[in-house]
């Protein structure tokens, strides 16, 4: 039973565990690393790498995400982001790269995301992502999914990402018509993909909403300001921990349907990803680490969605640094630097051999301490 701490009288709290709390521990076996496989497999959809993009404009372009398709992973591109609001965003990106870390960053994210959603452009883009091959995927806001919906639809993606700061299945509203997931979800012939959640409540009842992948967490890392303006945190071993159990109890409830775990958030370095997987989840979410690559269209500048919001921003502005190289180098090396953010699913294999597991569904057993 998790421990529950008294805060006050008549207040407890229950102990959370981050990523850096928890280390993972080898079996009685190793494994060659040329015998282990990071595949994954989402709905129909084959990836190489449980690497799905965070979808963010400093990091996803058509180009950029059809790039990760091509190395293995998701890429997702944002519908209510840059690139479809102006036809060609490359000069704002090059601008954005160029800004300080300073209020006047904030500032100009919301001019700039001020521009109206364009349709016809939405359409254009995804046309680009299927003219790159691979799996087309694409983010939207609760709040706008029903309003753009239509035309995400007719353009033809194959897997629908539906990503707010934190999503339930049991929005509440006394002035507009809330979505409602289960039935938005049952009318389509496609996978989506739902979240944020943080608890094991919400993660049962989005996997009851009929979502082929739940996103575990709310991308929080050093430049996530959800804590500070909204007060909400929660250490991300604990989360996904929680939302595996949830699906443990939704496949015995259901007689065998699996959700896929989606991480976001604390992922930095290799040894993030492999503990990630080690907690339950099958795939991460990468954002700033994807910013550090050649490919990332705002030049190695990084912001989180929400850090464009009108009124209430959450997520500080990194200003642009020195790319480490290509994505391919980020993602699989080689890596000339000893700590981790380079050679990511290299990485990754490299712990599953150590630990002599030959797959991720094999890895998610594997043994884990606390050593904070």
């Amino acid at each position: 039973m998790r421990d529950v701490v008294e805060i006050g009288l008549g207040k407890t709290a229950q102990r959370g565990y981050h990523l850096d709390d928890i280390a993972i521990v080898p079996s009685r076996r190793t494994r060659d690393v040329d015998d282990v496989s990071t595949a994954w497999q989402l709905d129909a959809y084959q990836f190489g790498i449980p690497c799905v993009a965070h979808p963010s404009d400093a990091t996803m372009s058509p180009a950029s995400a059809v790039r990760l398709g091509q190395l293995g992973g998701l890429g997702v591109l944002n519908v209510e982001g840059l690139w479809t609001r102006y036809e060609n965003p490359a000069k704002i990106l090059e601008e954005l790269a160029g800004l300080d870390e300073d209020a006047r960053a904030t500032k100009r994210l919301q001019e700039v995301y001020a521009e109206p959603i364009r349709p016809d452009l939405i359409a254009e883009r995804v046309r680009e992502l299927r003219e790159g091959g691979g799996t087309v995927a694409v983010r939207v806001s609760p709040q706008h999914t029903l309003a753009l919906a239509p035309v995400i639809l007719d353009a033809g993606v194959d897997i629908l990402v539906i990503q707010g700061t934190l999503v339930s299945a049991e929005h509440v509203s006394t002035t507009d018509e809330p979505l409602n997931l289960k039935e938005f979800i049952a009318d389509l012939d496609l996978p989506v993909v739902v979240g944020g959640c943080t608890d094991y409540k919400t993660a049962l009842h989005l996997m009851r909403t009929g979502a082929a992948g739940v996103i575990v967490g709310i991308g929080g890392d050093d430049w996530s300001t959800t804590e500070s303006v909204l007060g909400i945190r929660v250490p991300m071993a604990t989360a996904i921990a929680d939302a595996a159990a949830a699906r443990r109890d939704y496949l015995d409830e259901t007689g065998g349907r699996y959700v896929h775990l989606i991480a976001d958030g604390d992922m930095q370095t290799s040894g993030d990803i492999a503990k990630a997987l080690g907690c339950g989840a099958d795939a991460v979410m990468l954002g700033e680490p994807l910013s550090l690559c050649e490919e990332a269209p705002a030049g190695g500048a990084w912001w989180h969605s929400a850090a464009s919001h009108p009124s209430l921003p959450r997520g500080a502005f990194e200003v642009a640094g020195e790319p480490l190289g290509s994505m391919e180098r980020l993602l699989f090396g080689p890596a000339d630097e000893p700590d981790g953010q380079l050679n990511l699913f290299g990485g990754l294999r490299r712990a599953m051999a150590k630990c002599g597991y030959r797959d991720l569904k094999e890895f998610q057993k594997v043994g884990l301490v606390l050593d904070r």
